[in-house]
């Protein structure tokens, strides 16, 4: 798909929705040096072309129970269409995976997990990846620390 033009009014409209602030429309207007009336109009554009794919609060995950997040690694047995149908169909159903992305190199997918504790991820594990048709291999990696974490995409 093809990137939207923007200009640099629309790449601070953004910065500054990405802020996670809660503001009004007057408020981000003010911000942008623009009228609300012109503000609201580029913010509605840029919903309607999928730049802004849309706003959501940004949850603690220790203040809702979820105290332990890893990283695992999953290779598959065979890379056929209905292994890899039937390994993504089944981690959309997992509300512990909070993201997967296919990778390249020795490993076919990386799943972030969020979990309550070690006992829950174990459950996750046996229960639920290591049952999953066509998973060959899992290496897992839990988070001590989080150094930076996902704050908007990196605007030009």
């Amino acid at each position: 798909m093809q990137a939207a033009p923007l200009d640099r009014t629309d790449l601070h409209l953004l910065a500054e929705l990405q802020r996670g602030d809660r503001l009004t429309n007057a408020e981000l207007a003010e911000r942008v040096h623009l009228s609300p009336s012109a503000c609201l109009r580029r913010v509605q554009r840029l919903e309607r072309s999928g730049v802004i794919a849309g706003y959501r609060p940004q949850v603690d995950p220790e203040r809702v129970g979820l105290g332990l997040q890893a990283f695992v690694r999953v290779q598959l047995e065979k890379h056929d269409a209905d292994h890899v149908e039937r390994f993504t169909t089944a981690v959309h159903s997992w509300d512990e995976v909070v993201a997967c992305h296919a990778l390249t190199g020795d490993m076919d997918y990386l799943l972030h997990v969020m979990v309550q504790d070690l006992e829950h991820f174990s459950r996750f594990l046996l229960d639920r990846l290591l049952n999953a048709s066509g998973v060959a291999d899992v290496n897992s990696s839990f988070v001590l620390r989080t150094v930076k974490a996902y704050a908007g995409v990196p605007l030009p």
